[in-house]
């Protein structure tokens, strides 16, 4: 579904459809990596659905589809730099294609957020760290189902060193004042995101990896 999206809106941009495609191969083969279990195509096609849902509420609809397309496009669980690579991959591929530096700027801003997700002063970063986020306040089985591939993607891992690293992570959703940052997301999903968050914990304290 992302394909489509990404496609027409290059289009708009007057982007060459040969160099569309080599674009979107060069995105297909990274998050088609074997090692990707959950961020992989259907994590961009995840992210798209949501905000295709609120495109109105979108300044700068160019500028997400960039986002979404690049904010995972370097991930590797041994590195901590993982978002700051992928904005420089982004910012190098929006100047081979002549955007302007506040487009560039932009989409580097929403890339790094996803790396805290903090509150920013941008509504178009905030739609889009909360949708990148939208997984956490799905229902429970997809949200379990979620877990398990994280948990593939750190399958080098022993369980104990995961559950203590992942609990730092799901630890820091809760501590967070709201998880997201937009009403329409807080409204729709806060809630249910704690809640599972809180199983989640629980289940590792009782040993499930």
């Amino acid at each position: 579904m992302f394909r489509q999206v990404f496609t027409i809106e290059l289009q708009k941009l007057r982007i060459d459809n040969l160099i569309i495609d080599q674009l979107w191969d060069e995105i297909n083969l990274n998050f088609n990596n074997a090692n990707r279990h959950y961020h992989n195509i259907n994590h961009l096609n995840h992210l798209s659905e949501h905000l295709l849902h609120i495109k109105q509420e979108i300044e700068d609809w160019s500028t997400m589809v960039f986002s979404i397309a690049y904010h995972d496009v370097v991930y590797d669980i041994m590195r901590s730099d993982n978002e700051e690579q992928s904005a420089i991959f982004a910012y190098e591929r929006l100047t081979f294609l002549e955007q302007l530096l506040e487009r560039k700027e932009r989409c580097k801003e929403q890339i790094l957020a996803t790396k805290g997700h903090q509150r920013s002063e941008n509504s178009d970063t905030n739609y889009f760290i909360d949708a990148d986020l939208s997984i956490l306040g799905s229902d429970w089985d997809s949200y379990s189902e979620y877990a398990k591939q994280i948990r593939e993607e750190f399958k080098q891992y022993k369980d104990a060193d995961y559950r203590t690293g992942r609990a730092a992570v799901l630890n820091h959703f809760l501590k967070m004042k709201t998880i997201f940052k937009t009403d329409l997301f807080q409204n729709k999903l806060e809630e249910k995101a704690r809640i599972n968050i809180k199983k989640e914990l629980k289940l590792m304290m009782n040993g499930n990896p």
